[in-house]
Parts: C-alpha cells; sequence; structure tokens
C-alpha cells in the first residue's frame, strides 16, 4: 500500500492535461511565433490557456498573464523585473518566512547595494500588518509577502496587507503557489500588482508556471531576445506544458468549491488524530491555513537519530511519501529558517514533518498514516 502525502512538493500531472499535452507533440508542434498555419494553431493554443489561468484567478485581462517556466521564475520576475527599473538601489521588503525564490533573489539585491527589510513573524509564521506600515520608507519600491507558506502552512493576511502597499503607492507581490487551487483567489478585490503561480501545483505538469502582472505595472524582461509573452519573457514558449497548465487551472477553477472543503475535512481529521502524541507540535496557523496542510515539529528531535529526515525514510520504508519541511531544502540537514524565523528551537527545526493531501487522499489514508506515525515514532523514542 502507497499514500502519496507530498501534494505541496508537487501534484501528479492530471490525466485530462496529460491527453491535451499529447495531442500538442503529435499533432499541433508548430512555433507559436510562426505567422504560418502551423504556427498560428500553436499560438491559439497559447492564448486559450492564458484565458485558463486568468480565470483561476478572475483576472480580467488575459494578457496580464506571463508564461514563465515554473513559480521560481515567475517569483525572479517580479523581483528582478522591479529591481532592474532602478539604475540606483532602493528599498524592499519581504517576509522573514519567504520560499527561497524570493529570499535568494533578495539576498542578490542586497549585495548589490538594495536595502531589503525582513518583515518579522508570530510563532504562527504570520506578518502583522502594523509592522509593515511602519517598514515602509520613502524609496520603498516592492513589497513581497508570500501567500500561504508552503512548510507550515499558514496564510497571510494578503487583502491587508495589499491595501497598506496599495495607499502607498507601492508595487504588491505575492507567492500564491501554494493557494492557487486550493483556496479562491480575485486579482480584481484583492490589492495585488504581481502574483506568481505554478502549474505542478495544481495537476498540469513541471516546466510553466505564470506571473500575473496588473495592467499598468512595469517591469523589466529578465532574458532578453524575440520579446515573446508581452516583450516579458523571451523564448520560444513551452506550448505542451503551457497547455496542460491550461487545462488544470480551469479544471481547478470549477472543482475548487467541493474539493477544498474536502480537503479541509481530512486536513482537520488527519490533525485530530495525531494531537494525543507527547511533543508532535503543530506548526503555523491553525485558522487562517492552507487547506490541505498538516504540518509538526518534534521538540525532542535530536538531529540525529531522531529528525525530520529520519522520520520521512521511515515513512517511506512503510509506503507513505512525506515531507521534512520544504521539498527544496530536503537535502540539508540544517535547521529550517521558516521555523527559526517563528521562534523554534533549532533542534525542534530539525524534527519538522509536513504532510500535505491531495485530489487522491481519502479518510482511510488519513487513517493509515496516522497509525503508520504513531507506530514509527513509537520505535524511534524506545
Amino acid at each position: 500500500m502507497q499514500i502519496y502525502l507530498d501534494y505541496s512538493a508537487t501534484t501528479p500531472t492530471r490525466s485530462e492535461a496529460i491527453a491535451t499535452m499529447q495531442a500538442i507533440l503529435t499533432q499541433q508542434w508548430g512555433n507559436p511565433s510562426s505567422l504560418h498555419e502551423w504556427g498560428q494553431r500553436a499560438a491559439t493554443i497559447v492564448e486559450q490557456a492564458r484565458m485558463q489561468v486568468a480565470g483561476l484567478i478572475n483576472a480580467v485581462d488575459p494578457q496580464s498573464i506571463i508564461f514563465t517556466s515554473g513559480g521560481t521564475e515567475a517569483d525572479n520576475l517580479a523581483i528582478m523585473g522591479i529591481a532592474r527599473l532602478y539604475a540606483v538601489p532602493q528599498h524592499m521588503i519581504i517576509s522573514s518566512v519567504e520560499h527561497s525564490a524570493i529570499s535568494e533573489p533578495a539576498r542578490l539585491l542586497e549585495m548589490w547595494g538594495w536595502q531589503i527589510t525582513r518583515l518579522p513573524v508570530d510563532a504562527k509564521g504570520t506578518v502583522n500588518p502594523v509592522d509593515l506600515e511602519a517598514a515602509l520608507q520613502p524609496n520603498t519600491v516592492l513589497i513581497s509577502v508570500i501567500y500561504g507558506q508552503s512548510e507550515v502552512g499558514t496564510v497571510q493576511p494578503i487583502a491587508e496587507l495589499g491595501n497598506i502597499a496599495r495607499s502607498h503607492n507601492v508595487i504588491f507581490h505575492t507567492d500564491a503557489v501554494q493557494v492557487a487551487g486550493r483556496l479562491p483567489i480575485n486579482v480584481q478585490t484583492l490589492a495585488v500588482d504581481l502574483l506568481s503561480l505554478s502549474s505542478h501545483k495544481i495537476y498540469g505538469c513541471q516546466g510553466a508556471g505564470a506571473l500575473y502582472v496588473r495592467p499598468g505595472v512595469d517591469l523589466a524582461p529578465l532574458l532578453s531576445g524575440g520579446g515573446q509573452e508581452m516583450r516579458l519573457r523571451s523564448g520560444t514558449q513551452a506550448v505542451p506544458n503551457i497547455a496542460g497548465f491550461g487545462v488544470a487551472a480551469e479544471l481547478a477553477t470549477q472543482e475548487i468549491v467541493t474539493e477544498t472543503p474536502r480537503l479541509i475535512k481530512l486536513r482537520d481529521r488527519l490533525f485530530s488524530q495525531l494531537a494525543d502524541i507527547p511533543g508532535l507540535i503543530p506548526t503555523g496557523d491553525m485558522i487562517y491555513r492552507l487547506p490541505h496542510h498538516v504540518s509538526f515539529c518534534l521538540q525532542y528531535a535530536d538531529g540525529e537519530k531522531l529528525s525530520g529526515k529520519t522520520l520521512v525514510r521511515m515513512m517511506n520504508l512503510a509506503g507513505i511519501g512525506i515531507s521534512a519541511g520544504a521539498a527544496c531544502n530536503s537535502g540539508k540537514l540544517s535547521p529550517s529558517p521558516i521555523l527559526l524565523a517563528m521562534g523554534y528551537s533549532e533542534k525542534a527545526a530539525l524534527g519538522a514533518i509536513r504532510m500535505s493531501l491531495g485530489r487522491e487522499t481519502t479518510s482511510a489514508d488519513v487513517d493509515w498514516v496516522a497509525m503508520v506515525f504513531k507506530q514509527i515514532l513509537q520505535r524511534l523514542t524506545k
């Protein structure tokens, strides 16, 4: 029996997206920039996908969707695309719990002379809007706060933070990779100027993503070339990947009404079944939380015999896939900077685990995982 509970790392490509991609690879393989019939058929496919992805976040203008190779490139385009507009270093604000696709570009800008403010978070991993207001400076040009934190599941007060940014005429970006398809997003009412998306988090394939750019917001491209994607992302579009992304986005838009409450019930069921384990502490906000996300840290982790990575390995031997914190950091035995920013000790942070649920997860899966996890912990703590 195998159970996959790492949907925050990646989701299996759904059959509808695969069928669309296969048809394009074999029949509609033209270059979308070509003027002949083959190229124009491919261009039509890309524009259809653009409308489907725009629908996922209720973007009225499909041209506000810029296709990228994934969420990381979308984040980099947002951060560096704003920074490259300025000849002189300015001031930027990010949170202390950003994905590395934000924190690393910010670190690079800091080396180039930019002033970077990293907003603190509370024990739940939440940014206080008061802290954002206090951090603003006359030369603040960009604020970036992650929408849903991938390691601890906390959903930030993006509406309030975005309103603060807008009231000060500062560009606001959010990484919505974990939120899209799981919680409704409406960029018509949400005060965000830039928003990152990823195909493989919503059952599309890996290798496609998008950055929403509110009409009127200027960005400098990172890649020079043929000027594809509204001159913001040169390079021949990956038509099959983009088409699969579009199909996945449209289906996610249709299914969110039923899938989100189903995931919340399963999430809460798993939390409840693991609640009696001594020293296993839930991480993140338990109310403002991603609907599919379950995360803990072990207070008595030692980083050697007992750590998040140990638990991942033992669960894997039992046929269950979970994560030790974020997948991007799973190869490193070092405490999660996210948990450290939230006030956890290094040892507790080394005991971080994440179980993330998805379309294939059932209540029977949740019950089995809880039982196996308890047995493994009992063996490891004897």
